[in-house]
């Protein structure tokens, strides 16, 4: 899947790999992908946290070596 932007955040611990998620989609269009890429083992439970209170769509977690690759859909602003 194509994404328009990434985050390396391999090597930060929790919460710092959401943090630099949540400030990326902020400025990111509605529908738009962030890839994120990620070697906290706790990212596994806050990215999809994360989505679920934002409002933005988790679309895929895999696993890749010693990092997981989130795919986010950014989602409508909240009224």
């Amino acid at each position: 899947m194509m994404w328009d932007q990434e985050i390396d955040a391999l090597g930060l611990l929790c919460p710092l790999p959401v943090l630099k998620a949540r400030k990326r989609l902020l400025a990111m269009a509605p529908g738009q992908v962030l890839r994120l890429v990620a070697s906290d083992p706790a990212s596994i439970i806050d990215v999809p946290h994360f989505c679920s209170q934002s409002g933005d769509t988790l679309i895929d977690s895999q696993q890749d070596g010693d990092a997981r690759v989130f795919l986010i859909r950014k989602g409508q602003p909240k009224a």
